[in-house]
C-alpha cells in the first residue's frame, strides 16, 4: 500500500502544466521566481524573464510551435490548422508585433484584390487587369 501511495505521489510531481506568461488578472507578463530539478533536488531562486516567449500568449506560442513544425511555410500551418491563409497570416503579424516588430506590408496584397475584385465586378478589363498586375 505504502508504494502505491508513494508511486502516486511521484507520479503527480511529474506532472507539468502548460507555461503561463502572462498575469491572467493584469495581462502584464510573468517572471519566474524558483527553478528545480526534480532528479538532483537543486533549487535557484530569484528573478528571471522569460525573454520573447513571456511577451506571447499561450495560443501564440502553439501558433509558433507549429510554425517551426512546419518550417515556416505558413500554407501548410493554415491547412493544419483548418484556418484560412489569410487567418494564419494575421496571427503571424500579431505575434511579430508583440515581439516588437513590424509586420511585413501587405499593400501588393490588398492591390492585388482590389484589382481582382474591379475585375469580377466588370469595371476593367481582363487586358487591363493583366497590365495591373504586372506593373
Amino acid at each position: 500500500m505504502w508504494s502505491t501511495l508513494f508511486n502516486e505521489e511521484k507520479r503527480k510531481a511529474r506532472v507539468m502544466y502548460p507555461l503561463i506568461t502572462r498575469d491572467p488578472v493584469s495581462g502584464e507578463e510573468l517572471i519566474v521566481t524558483r527553478l528545480e530539478c526534480p532528479e538532483s533536488g537543486i533549487v535557484i531562486e530569484g528573478r528571471f524573464s522569460l525573454g520573447w516567449i513571456g511577451r506571447l500568449t499561450r495560443e501564440q506560442l502553439d501558433f509558433v510551435e507549429l510554425m517551426v513544425k512546419y518550417r515556416g511555410n505558413v500554407q501548410k500551418l493554415a491547412a493544419e490548422m483548418n484556418i484560412a491563409y489569410n487567418t494564419a497570416r494575421s496571427r503571424l503579424d500579431e505575434i511579430v508585433t508583440a515581439l516588437g516588430g513590424t509586420p511585413e506590408n501587405d499593400t501588393t496584397r490588398v492591390d492585388r484584390r482590389a484589382v481582382l475584385d474591379r475585375l469580377a465586378s466588370k469595371e476593367i478589363s481582363v487586358e487591363e487587369a493583366m497590365k495591373q498586375l504586372k506593373g
